[in-house]
């Protein structure tokens, strides 16, 4: 996007934020982010006329609600501001779609202590009652057939009695990697009462979706060799099968990473979301694919962008969400694969879309608000939903987009959010809020959450900066294979290069910069509170990496680490992984860490969190340093009640050690929170 024009979206959008001076009424707080809702699913009626979606929200742990994760409550919504509830409060469904006749809002459900199974309920009123299910498994995903007379189920594997029996007499032990639980297909009959015989068909390797194509006889399945994660990244692929025969006709023989996959109307071609060779990080180029033979084109193979969703539409045409660097547009292409129309949302950051007859239905969130509901007519969006309307009530800082030139010259972005009511001379304290991956992005979006500070922290005076280093997406496949074979450098020196950027901008203090961030960022993070101690005043790091050599040992990425981000096997050089480890500075780190990990974490094992804590503890007793650690949560946390611990412990740290500049203040205290709902002071 020209600078120009992006300059002229900065100023519309920093006006749309301020409101008159009485109506600033107070900063955003933690207890805030806990209770934000936003748009989860969405689907469009055949004939467009409405819009089943579902909200998504956690138990408000800080108004005393039982713990627990998300839940989704389903709406149908006839037009903007126009919905209702509808189903019970104690109904949270998932895979919520139309049936084809769009007699009927289907939805994955687990009744009571039943299994997972398949539930409808009529758009023109009545129950909600049980249309399909497997006995003894967990329905995970499904699908219609085009005449709305037949389900097919993808479920968990078989039980087996006899490792059940084992195990109830204690011999629980797993053999690592061995024990493969493979998902299966069924068909059901979709009528009155459920179909107590489906049928199963066999599918080859392990399928993770299954959609039918309009001739009802051929599935489009993403399938892999195995259930490891590993496999997903690497060897996961779409196939044209035969639901009759249980064969597959066709491979569609892509080299990397697999995304979004749809069918065309008429059958003819797929859209496919995928990444250009088996060393591309991402699936971002998006793809039209010959059903009839398998050949597949891509329709923006090089350029600085990245396709994120696709819908085709009932004209044939082909809608696309495509990030451009921070911001984000939608593209559609004629059915040969020509670009039809680009339109540009504004400040809106598009995420997803969803079309049914002539309505198009995209997410979007903005600096202002998280996800909303929004329809596209005629160039324009139109907002149909409206969460959070507390948000008037919260003083926001300006965001905007910002690009800077790195030690080497290239040009890199970032999104910086400005303290509430502008940095002071000297500059504010600057929290750089690093994403992971690093194949992923910041858009100019909403940028708030239980592990980023965004707004939270603007109120209390920060300037919070998040930086597309290389490695990201959005900017082409170039730039995001800029960082394979040179962990942390240019990656992470990025990072430093927009530090110095926004001291000489005089928006950030230098020495009260600190860094967080979670998996990848996490390593950031880390690798900022020891390697470049120097630079960072505090640094809380998630779930992140401290050992490159041990990390490859104990993850579940071992290849795709391998083919996208090292591009060599540790013992190639085991002194050149040791230096790109955090823990090898660990006699720099005077930075105060806070480390926070998921113990049941697999993606990043733990024990990096406990290898830079002991290191950092032995090496330098004198820094402070805490490592919290996160029962039942993985690679992320998922519980309301753990977010909003780590939430209000990372402001805590930066309260303590970044505001203050002050190294040496004492530790804070160890519990979260002192009154449940109230003041932690």
């Amino acid at each position: 996007m020209h600078t120009a024009f992006k300059t002229m979206r900065t100023a519309l959008l920093t006006a749309s934020l301020l409101v008159p001076a009485a109506a600033l009424a107070r900063p955003m707080t933690a207890e805030d982010v806990a209770k934000l809702e936003a748009v989860g699913a969405v689907a469009v009626s055949p004939d467009g006329s409405r819009v089943a979606y579902t909200t998504s929200s956690l138990p408000d742990v800080t108004e005393g609600e039982k713990d627990g994760s998300f839940t989704q409550e389903l709406k149908m919504a006839y037009g903007p501001d126009n919905a209702l509830s509808f189903l019970p409060d104690d109904i949270s469904p998932s895979g919520v779609t139309f049936s084809p006749d769009g007699r009927m809002v289907s939805f994955v459900w687990a009744k009571d202590d039943e299994d997972r199974a398949v539930w409808g309920i009529p758009v023109d009123g009545g129950a909600q009652r049980k249309l399909a299910a497997v006995d003894g498994t967990d329905v995970r995903s499904y699908a219609w057939s085009p005449d709305s007379g037949t389900i097919y189920m993808l479920t968990g594997a078989e039980e087996d009695d006899v490792r059940e029996d084992e195990k109830d007499a204690g011999f629980t032990a797993i053999v690592y990697e061995e024990e493969f639980k493979f998902n299966r297909l069924f068909r059901a009959a979709a009528g009155r009462e459920v179909d107590t015989d489906p049928v199963e068909i066999t599918v080859p390797g392990y399928v993770s979706a299954v959609r039918i194509a309009p001739d009802g006889q051929t599935a489009v399945i993403d399938s892999a060799p195995t259930p490891l994660i590993d496999d997903s990244y690497t060897s996961k692929r779409a196939h044209i099968f035969d639901l009759a025969t249980g064969t597959v006709r066709t491979t569609i023989e892509t080299p990397g990473k697999l995304g979004d996959v749809e069918i065309s109307p008429d059958g003819a071609q797929l859209s496919m979301i995928a990444g250009v060779d088996m060393h591309d990080p991402a699936d971002t180029t998006l793809h039209l694919v010959d059903t009839s033979t398998g050949q597949y084109r891509a329709l923006n193979a090089g350029a600085a962008e990245a396709a994120v969703d696709a819908e085709w539409l009932s004209d044939g045409r082909l809608a696309s969400i495509i990030h451009i660097g921070a911001d984000a547009m939608l593209r559609i292409y004629n059915a040969d694969g020509s670009v039809a129309e680009t339109v540009d949302p504004g400040d809106l950051i598009l995420t997803g879309i969803q079309a049914g007859g002539d309505r198009v239905m995209v997410w979007a969130n903005s600096p202002a608000h998280p996800t909303e509901l929004y329809e596209y007519t005629n160039g324009a969006f139109t907002r149909w939903t409206n969460h959070n309307t507390w948000l008037s009530e919260i003083d926001m800082g300006t965001q905007r987009t910002v690009t800077y030139t790195a030690t080497d010259g290239q040009e890199v972005e970032g999104i910086l959010i400005e303290p509430v009511g502008g940095a002071p001379a000297g500059g504010a304290p600057t929290i750089m809020m690093v994403h992971g991956g690093p194949e992923a992005h910041y858009s100019n979006g909403w940028l708030t959450a239980y592990s980023m500070p965004g707004q939270m922290a603007a109120g209390e005076g920060y300037a919070v900066f998040h930086p597309n280093y290389r490695g990201s997406t959005g900017y082409g496949v170039d730039f995001a294979k800029q960082h394979q074979g040179r962990y942390t450098d240019p990656e992470f020196r990025d990072i430093v290069d927009a530090k110095k950027h926004l001291v000489a901008e005089g928006i950030t203090d230098p020495d009260r910069t600190g860094i967080t961030g979670g998996s990848y960022g996490g390593y950031a993070s880390a690798w900022g509170a020891t390697h470049y101690s120097d630079e960072y005043a505090a640094a809380v790091m998630f779930v992140g990496i401290s050992n490159q050599t041990s990390k490859f040992g104990t993850g579940d990425i071992p290849f795709e680490m391998y083919n996208v981000h090292s591009r060599a096997w540790p013992w190639d050089d085991w002194q050149k992984m040791l230096e790109v480890s955090p823990i090898y500075y660990t006699d720099r780190a005077k930075t105060p860490l806070l480390i926070m990990h998921g113990l049941e974490d697999t993606r990043v094992d733990p024990g990096q969190s406990y290898e830079l804590y002991r290191f950092v503890k032995i090496r330098n007793p004198d820094t402070p340093l805490r490592m919290v650690l996160y029962p039942g949560e993985g690679h992320g946390n998922r519980k309301a009640a753990s977010r909003y611990d780590y939430n209000k412990r990372m402001l805590r740290w930066f309260e303590t050690y970044l505001k203050t500049g002050d190294r040496d203040a004492a530790m804070p205290d160890t519990r979260p929170i002192l009154e449940l709902g109230g003041d932690d002071e």
